[in-house]
């Protein structure tokens, strides 16, 4: 039953995607899409077939500034907010869910924060909707059990764009450099990552083509995050290495992805 007061929720989690950002943009909010729903909205008519998946789950990340707007217009649209995970949490993350359809929106509050922490804040504003293709590749990056939905999505998002030194329909390659080039940790899951991508080029099922444009860009990634300059704390930290661990295990929360 939807709360009085509230619009119901669209049973068609794309339409009920544009609805909110809609609402997001009308309210001139510093909120945008991250996750397999922003994939989708970036790769646009370029997304696969074979990579064109159901999402389960919505997920965003916005300015700390803007939270109690975004819990109220989640909560105006329909959504329940899951209270004692967001009293504890809710200086970093929000969880809300609609018991309808069986769906839950997860809101990142100024970071991303699950196997490593990305700094997000300053690339909110950027483009509408979503957060640029390098900022939401990487939230997949740094997964470091990556599942087969994350891997189609890195897929997808790398067919659908070229990698270079800007965001307009690309990864803009200087962006992820910039942050794995000042935390070694970060780089090492990435570059785990990306070998896992290329090893697992055969298996997908596209031209011969396709497949060379794909391996061309993970290269591109891999070799821009091996040139960029490394602060001092990277390099101390490189000395380490693997003999410790360089990454959190994320707090497990129920959804689908």
């Amino acid at each position: 039953m939807t709360p009085e007061g509230t619009t119901p929720i669209h049973p068609d989690l794309d339409v009920e995607a544009r609805r909110l950002l809609a609402e997001i943009e009308r309210q001139d909010l510093h909120a945008r899409l991250i996750g397999g729903m922003a994939v989708r909205i970036l790769a646009g008519e370029r997304l696969h077939p074979i990579y064109d998946r159901q999402v389960q789950d919505l997920d965003f990340v916005l300015a700390k500034r803007h939270t109690r707007d975004v819990e109220r217009l989640l909560a105006e649209a329909g959504y329940v907010p899951e209270e004692q995970f967001n009293a504890l949490n809710g200086h970093r993350r929000l969880l809300f869910h609609d018991d309808r359809h069986g769906r839950q929106i997860d809101v990142f509050v100024d970071s991303f924060e699950m196997c490593h922490v990305l700094p997000l804040t300053d690339r909110l504003t950027q483009r509408p909707g979503t957060l640029p293709a390098a900022e939401v590749l990487m939230t997949k990056l740094q997964i470091v059990h990556l599942n087969s939905k994350d891997r189609g999505d890195l897929y997808a998002l790398l067919h659908s764009h070229d990698v270079t030194s800007h965001d307009e329909e690309a990864v803009n390659v200087d962006r992820i450099a910039e942050l794995t080039g000042s935390d070694w940790g970060l780089q090492r899951t990435f570059e785990l990552n990306l070998g896992r991508l290329r090893e697992g080029l055969p298996e997908q099922a596209l031209s011969p083509d396709e497949l060379h444009v794909l391996a061309r860009r993970i290269d591109a990634v891999a070799d821009a995050m091996e040139q960029a300059p490394k602060s001092r704390k990277w390099k101390l930290r490189a000395r380490v290495g693997d003999r410790k661990r360089w990454y959190e295990e994320p707090e497990e929360v129920d959804r689908e992805g």
